[in-house]
């Protein structure tokens, strides 16, 4: 009992603590540096803001932003509609059968699974593209969106389905008009996390894009690799503010508070 006392009064959180700490530390610094004024980075010589405004004109940043932002886009309306169709028009027994497959995408280590598809597309013969990654990244997303879309249709009233068909209504119709608005908060829930996940992968995107193909991860590996620069960090701290404000607006939906997801 002593034991069970001292493990949840002192140990429990000061190993919270340090793992928070270990996790959050290292984003303070970056973003702290990243208002640096010595190019080398290694001690602080003064306040500026003259990396964000290289950042701001900086062409190739402006590029590997709008393919990241199209790849992630693509992949979110791919994910959305595919998961959408085959849940409502699959058959329950089918989709149930199927639902492991997509929790086993969730297990595999996305390195084997970005090499298992760049295998599908050399032994196909498809050229890598932007076409190629956004299969790519469509694919590890309805790992996320079929689960989740499942669970909610679950959980719906079947009787507002039936009432449709019973007025006459068809199966789009009542597709498109009842479950659709019904899965509203679920399916934009879906979309903020396929567009954080696409948005952030490094992975995928290094095994199945072209070479005339960069997003934003590969440009900020390419830039680590040419040499330490502190571009870097400016465009590591806008990226980490979008995805904190992209789950900031997750959190404040109002389906949360309701219980939708």
């Amino acid at each position: 009992m002593m034991l069970y006392g001292l493990w949840s009064r002192y140990i429990f959180p000061i190993f919270v603590a340090t793992f928070y700490l270990f996790l959050y530390v290292p984003l303070t610094v970056l973003t702290i540096f990243s208002f640096n004024a010595n190019k080398l980075r290694f001690d602080w010589t003064g306040f500026t803001t003259q990396w964000y405004r290289a950042l701001w004109h900086s062409t190739e940043v402006w590029h590997a932003l709008q393919t990241s932002l199209v790849v992630a886009g693509a992949s979110v309306a791919l994910c959305l509609t595919m998961s959408s169709l085959f849940i409502f028009f699959g058959s329950q027994r089918t989709v149930r059968r199927m639902l492991l497959l997509f929790y086993g995408n969730l297990a595999l280590p996305e390195i084997v699974l970005a090499v298992g598809l760049m295998s599908l597309f050399y032994f196909s013969y498809v050229p890598l593209s932007m076409t190629t990654l956004i299969a790519a990244h469509t694919v590890l997303g309805l790992g996320y969106v079929v689960p989740i879309m499942y669970d909610r249709y679950q959980e719906l009233d079947k009787r507002y389905v039936e009432a449709s068909m019973d007025l006459g209504a068809t199966a789009w119709q009542t597709f498109y008009r009842v479950v659709l608005p019904l899965l509203a908060p679920s399916l934009l829930v879906s979309a903020l996390l396929v567009f954080i996940i696409s948005f952030d992968d490094f992975v995928l995107s290094f095994f199945c894009a072209s070479g005339s193909t960069q997003t934003l991860p590969m440009y900020i590996f390419a830039m680590i690799r040419s040499g330490s620069s502190p571009i870097v960090g400016a465009l590591s701290t806008v990226l980490l503010l979008m995805s904190g404000l992209v789950v900031l607006i997750m959190f404040a939906l109002p389906g949360r508070k309701r219980g939708l997801w």
